[in-house]
């Protein structure tokens, strides 16, 4: 064996590295500006006998070259090693690259490489393994600053409220009168067809209703479910780009909501289902609804070329085979400056005063389209407007339709809605994994650029995705249950009770880690549900938890109150199997949050004053957190 045991358990522990870049430090950071001068400095304990570290590092898809680290100077037991890299250089011709890169220790006839673990921490290997990531990104690359810091909720918004004001129930379609009880249409089995067309009536109209409530839970950016016309109620099949639908109120709701929402400082962000319309569309007609000739009807329709034939008109592409979403053709330009274009739909509304979007299944969005929408939304909007993907993975090293995307190098995306925040919270609530949120928070801190990091939509649940709250409550009388048991089952009192301890850990965590947090709506009440579509029931109003609604209150004027919270750095102090507890600090601001697990309680060496942000209590030299329980400090 090259390496004996103990030494690559220690590994992380015995040797360091260090980032200086641009003569700050910068040891957490994987994503650096192009033309900053980054210094890497090792520091190895002289006991494992190194004689040389070499950098061998390879921009994506291109070959390796190694580059010797300079012996420095020997501190007590340690030697140092250091490398300047010009990033300018580095990028050659590229106004941004994707790097990969692994450390190479030399000892005698003996190599021993790094294996990264987070793209921070790593161990030793006797063969190469995983390599870090280092993005240097466009130095014109920046996100809006009003959306750091801020605290979004995501509407579904026929099922948000039902306000009063003018609307227009399409034909063919029917309203459920019941908002308290009434369930959401499903299918007896998965993958069965569902019209999708009876509505519980939310619209644009209740959203501005309620704005007041929003604004008590710390509300300052909206992210609302599509609102052009639509035949479906989740209305992702798109009719009409140019209209916002009647059932909503129309244009006149839309206005109403945007002059009110601004009025109060607040911000609104769309979604932009760009990848495919539904084929009861203008642009598809395929029950002729629309005056319009649309594609399906004739290859003479001005929307042909904007869809992909294998056979017309029966055969055509559809997103994921489903039939009623007939996929758009991008790679016409016609179609795609369509949304692009500088009048297109992205510039229009935008004019017409939202402040950013949100792309659906953004990995199925061409490098071009993105390119031309960013430069488009960016150009509409003074650089104001706000662009979050829909990427489940990292986004830095994504590959989608085996091509690595290019979203955080400057030209494209600002943010993405974070996925990997949601698995990691859930191993640690539910499997009591402490490591793996160390792992996954650590590696997307150390692989964005530090102002994606700060924007990040951090996400517990969306209409994709069971009720959080559900899944905490983890009732085994779901396991293989049919859609009919779903539609109707819920925790029961001693598991709900369970899962709302459990969810206010959660959104502690959600409010606090880097990024902005995104409330599905109802979660802040108590609302249940399974899988798609029982995680899009009506709001209880009226019937809220009000226990969880205090919390999420309290939660939302922490982050109106402590730029820590904003853009301060972030790092973990504790983490082990079962506990975790973290600093955010900007100048003088401090908070510490501390979750437990483990069913022992955690017990830490505090250093300084603090006071508990719940309980007002004083603090100083340890605290005790209970197990399965949390606590937010502020610095005194």
């Amino acid at each position: 064996m090259l390496l004996k045991e103990h030494q690559k358990l220690e590994s992380l522990e015995k040797i360091r590295i260090e980032k200086i870049a641009n003569g700050t430090r910068a040891d957490l950071l994987g994503a650096f500006k192009k033309g900053t001068s980054l210094r890497l400095r090792v520091i190895a304990p002289r006991t494992y006998g190194f004689a040389a570290v070499v950098l061998r590092i390879a921009g994506d898809g291109a070959p390796s070259k190694d580059l010797p680290l300079s012996f420095c100077e020997r501190r007590g037991d340690e030697d140092l090693y250091e490398l300047t890299l010009d990033t300018e250089a580095l990028c050659e011709n590229e106004e941004s690259r994707l790097f990969f890169y692994e450390l190479l220790f030399l000892r005698g006839l003996d190599t021993c490489f790094s294996d990264s673990i987070n793209n921070v921490d790593f161990e030793l290997s006797e063969h190469s393994a995983n390599k870090f990531r280092l993005l240097i990104y466009d130095k014109n690359y920046q996100t809006p600053a009003w959306f750091m810091g801020g605290t979004m909720y995501h509407i579904f918004v026929d099922r948000f409220f039902r306000g009063e004001g003018n609307t227009v129930l399409r034909q063919n379609s029917e309203l459920n009168p019941d908002w308290e009880n009434g369930i959401p249409q499903y299918v007896i089995k998965q993958g069965m067809p569902l019209s999708n067309n009876v509505f519980f009536g939310g619209n644009l109209w209740g959203v501005a209703q309620k704005l007041e409530y929003l604004q008590s839970l710390g509300v300052t950016i909206l992210y609302l479910s599509p609102v052009f016309e639509a035949y479906s109620n989740h209305r992702y099949d798109t009719a009409n780009y140019e209209k916002i639908d009647g059932l909503l109120g129309g244009k006149e709701a839309f206005d109403h909501l945007i002059k009110e929402a601004h009025k109060r400082g607040m911000k609104i962000i769309l979604d932009g289902v760009f990848n495919h319309t539904g084929d009861d569309s203008v642009y598809f007609n395929r029950k002729g609804t629309y005056p319009e000739l649309g594609a399906y009807q004739s290859e003479n329709s001005p929307y042909s070329k904007w869809f992909n034939f294998q056979k017309f008109p029966t055969d055509y592409e559809s997103w994921w085979g489903i039939e009623i979403m007939p996929r758009l053709q991008h790679q016409n330009k016609e179609c795609r400056h369509y949304f692009t274009g500088e009048n297109g739909i992205a510039a229009k509304w935008l004019r017409e005063g939202i402040d950013g979007w949100r792309l659906d299944v953004a990995d199925e969005l061409s490098d071009d389209f993105l390119n031309e929408f960013r430069k488009t939304v960016k150009g509409t909007s003074n650089g104001e407007g706000m662009i979050i993907g829909e990427v489940w993975e990292n986004a830095v090293d994504k590959i989608a339709y085996g091509k690595r995307r290019s979203y955080f190098r400057g030209g494209q995306l600002d943010s993405v809605m974070n996925y990997p925040f949601r698995n990691a919270v859930l191993a640690f609530l539910l499997d009591e994994d402490g490591e793996t949120f160390y792992n996954i928070l650590t590696e997307l801190y150390g692989t964005y650029p530090q102002f994606v990091s700060n924007s990040l939509m951090n996400l517990l649940g969306t209409h994709d995705t069971e009720r959080f709250l559900t899944r905490l409550g983890a009732d085994p009388a779901a396991d293989g249950a049919d859609n009919k048991t779903l539609s109707t089952l819920r925790l029961s009192p001693e598991r709900r009770a369970d899962a709302i301890n459990l969810m206010k850990i959660a959104s502690a965590l959600q409010f606090t880690v880097f990024g902005v947090p995104s409330v599905y709506y109802g979660d802040e009440a108590g609302l249940e549900g399974h899988h798609d579509p029982f995680c899009r029931m009506p709001f209880p109003w009226g019937k809220e938890d009000p226990i969880l609604l205090a919390h999420y209150k309290t939660l939302g004027e922490l982050r109106k109150k402590h730029p820590a919270l904003t853009n301060g750095g972030f790092s973990f102090v504790h983490h082990d199997a079962h506990s975790v507890a973290y600093l955010r600090q900007y100048e003088n601001d401090r908070l510490l949050i501390l979750a437990n697990m483990g069913e022992e309680p955690l017990q830490l060496p505090l250093h300084g004053e603090w006071r508990d942000a719940f309980l007002g209590k004083k603090l100083h030299r340890h605290i005790a957190i209970a197990s399965q329980d949390f606590a937010i400090l502020i610095g005194e």
